[in-house]
């Protein structure tokens, strides 16, 4: 870097001497944690050696108003917008004082709500993953610009930084097709060190990030040299300024060395060979050094300079090793952010109403919440435009609220749940549809991955407020891929919410508590009901409740008593089910004249267990009713559950009843029967239980 490149780019040499010394700042942290590696690494850590100047360059146009989703080879970004080596000392040793997660995720990962500080939620460690969320990010600016609900002084942008061999994954590509549909204020960081893992940038890609990029009509591109630090800095001077001003996404292709380790597991002795020689003669520290003494900075400044980042990381390496670590009775707090909605609220049956059928009760929720909160939005596949949802479900909101509210996405379920995320960090509170339950699992590494644990790694900071409509269930020739139930995996994510209505005004009070709450909520809604269509499920179709009607997820509800003779007489049961259970339950009950209790649900997790217990307890013979296949489901540990804890009052063993164990529905009417239950066959269960 010649003086006249740095006169041409116009760079303060303070800009460059502060540049420097957060370049050794990162370098000696480095060698501090190989030099002391048996303690710095009992947890696996990356470092940005060799990435120093791109990062630095970077981090250096953020502004507190921005936003960013980094990726673990990032702390030099990190010392870059302020953060301090103690600060992310503490993280590497996963000690209490650690103001990402509290020692419960990686070096390198944070999580920032910090004032004079760009806001940076917490991401994964599934590599390519975060282009969603910080998609979602730069999805919500524009929105709120579009509606007047920005400063309109400010104009935020985001920054996402990846690897180039990260955008191999599918998840970055919806990113940027929705970031060029929407024309979002992003910059893609492409950070390439010609490695994965072992894996070499050939035999993993047959282009880079910026010949991918170019198939993605409306992203700008830039490639810059990412070991040099003036042309870093003038790439991503430019790059920002176009996101801010032109309002559009934009690509950086930064070609950088690696030379410290993949991470401290994946050492660089194992695999690289010759390879980290080449790559050390583009070494950014020493280009930079020769840039400023070449810019008339004297030796004995440069010297201090470095002597002065030595003695701030060997202090605060000694203060990281002293800070205490985490208090181990706090291991289960932030599963949850506490949520505002704890009593029923609102009137369930007005006077004069009259009754309404499921599908409406949600679309009149949904028309509810637009109306009354400005920062929620809506959308999916075929819910904007003139359809309004394959169901009817979102019947004429778009042409009400406009299509930056209620809009189609393309077919990337990957992004309409990853993006909830980044709609969440900025304060937009979205409510959106997967269009049939089978369809869910493109997007379960962003449920998992993003939206579950994001509350609990970030000690509380980044709860993820998400409303996530899922048509669920099988009924009159659906077929193998519209017909599925999925509650049971999604009750093994820890850190979301799964609720399951089966009528009317549950469906309305559950929605809106579900939009209240600021934790991800999936809503799954049979589609056998949305129309009570389906023999014996007229009471689905219930009175509408009022506008403000609010009913808590966790509160189960007996939807049938049994009566008093029969539990003086010792003949009765309790069903507990929710769905299209409910009905099933009902039917098959007829046959026995107030002997059976049913309890429905109404939410999954969180379970009111309380209200289940208290029930089986109750009668001492229960059957626990369920449309998913029945091996290894939520039924038969919801049965397990209420074994052991009703163990002494039961009279009888658990019952469980559900579909057979075959890998999909079939579409022949007559063989969907066969594998379901229905009313008789349920009545076969209650029969032999209460005879039991």
């Amino acid at each position: 870097m010649s003086k006249e490149l740095m006169e041409a780019f116009k760079i303060d040499t303070a800009i460059l001497k502060k540049a420097y010394r957060l370049m050794i700042t990162a370098k000696t942290m480095a060698d501090t944690y190989e030099e002391n590696k048996t303690i710095c690494s009992k947890y696996v850590h990356s470092t940005s050696r060799g990435h120093e100047a791109i990062q630095l360059a970077t981090a250096f146009q953020l502004k507190p108003y921005d936003y960013a989703a980094l990726y673990y080879r990032d702390d030099s970004m990190l010392l870059g917008i302020g953060m301090q080596p103690y600060e992310l000392m503490l993280q590497l040793m996963a000690k209490a004082g650690d103001p990402f997660s509290g020692g419960r995720t990686y070096y390198g990962h944070p999580s920032l709500r910090r004032e004079g500080f760009p806001t940076i939620p917490h991401q994964s460690s599934a590599t390519g993953m975060q282009a969603i969320p910080a998609t979602g990010m730069a999805h919500a600016i524009a929105y709120f610009e579009s509606q007047g609900l920005s400063q309109p002084e400010e104009k935020p942008v985001v920054l996402c930084s990846l690897g180039d061999g990260s955008v191999t994954e599918g998840e970055v590509a919806e990113a940027f097709q929705m970031a060029v549909l929407k024309n979002l204020p992003i910059v893609y960081l492409v950070q390439d060190n010609d490695w994965g893992i072992s894996a070499t940038g050939k035999e993993m890609r047959a282009m880079d990030a910026y010949e991918y990029a170019a198939g993605f009509k409306g992203m700008e591109r830039l490639r810059v040299n990412g070991s040099d630090f003036a042309e870093s800095y003038e790439g991503m001077r430019i790059a920002f300024e176009y996101a801010r001003e032109v309002r559009k996404p934009i690509l950086v292709h930064a070609k950088v060395p690696l030379l410290g380790h993949h991470t401290s597991g994946v050492r660089r002795e194992w695999y690289r060979g010759n390879n980290l020689q080449e790559h050390s003669v583009n070494d950014p520290i020493p280009k930079l050094r020769q840039a400023l003494l070449e810019a008339d900075v004297t030796s004995e400044e440069v010297e201090w300079l470095e002597n002065e980042a030595r003695k701030t990381v060997a202090e605060d390496y000694q203060r990281a090793l002293d800070a205490p670590v985490p208090d181990p009775s706090t291991f289960d707090q932030h599963e949850f952010a506490p949520t505002p909605v704890t009593e029923e609220t609102g009137e369930r049956n007005p006077a004069g109403a009259e009754k309404t059928i499921m599908v409406d009760a949600a679309l009149h929720a949904v028309d509810d919440i637009l109306r009354t909160y400005p920062e929620a939005l809506f959308y999916g596949q075929d819910v904007g435009g003139e359809l309004g949802g394959v169901f009817r479900e979102a019947a004429l909101l778009a042409k009400k609220y406009g299509d930056s509210r209620v809009f189609n996405t393309p077919i990337q379920e990957a992004y309409i749940v990853g993006s909830t995320a980044g709609m969440s960090a900025v304060g937009a509170k979205a409510i959106v549809e997967i269009q049939f339950a089978d369809y869910i699992w493109p997007a379960m590494n962003q449920l998992v991955e993003e939206l579950s644990k994001s509350c609990y790694l970030s000690m509380g900071k980044f709860p993820v407020q998400s409303l996530i409509r899922v048509p669920i269930g099988a009924y009159g020739g659906g077929g193998p891929y519209h017909s599925g139930s999925i509650e049971s995996t999604l009750l093994t994510i820890r850190g979301i919410k799964v609720v399951y209505p089966s009528n009317a005004a549950d469906m309305k009070g559950l929605m809106k508590a579900a939009f209240l709450d600021p934790n991800p909520v999936v809503m799954l809604e049979h589609k056998g009901l949305y129309w009570s269509k389906v023999a014996g499920t007229d009471d689905a179709k219930t009175v509408e409740p009022d506008e403000d009607y609010i009913l808590p997820l966790g509160k189960a509800n007996i939807v049938q008593q049994a009566s008093d003779e029969a539990l003086r007489m010792g003949n009765s049961m309790t069903v507990i089910t929710y769905g299209m259970g409910v009905y099933w339950a009902k039917a098959a009950s007829r046959k026995f004249n107030g002997s059976v209790e049913i309890l429905d649900l109404r939410t999954l997790n969180p379970l009111d267990f309380e209200a289940v217990v208290a029930s089986v307890r109750r009668h001492g013979k229960a059957l626990v009713l369920t449309e998913e296949p029945l091996m290894n489901s939520f039924a038969e540990s919801l049965a397990g559950r209420i074994s052991k804890e009703c163990f002494q009052q039961l009279d009888a063993p658990v019952y469980t009843l559900g579909a057979a164990n075959l890998p999909a529905i079939p579409l022949n009417v007559e063989l969907e029967k066969m594998m379901l239950p229905n009313p008789d066959k349920v009545a076969a269960a209650m029969e032999e239980l209460l005879n039991y």
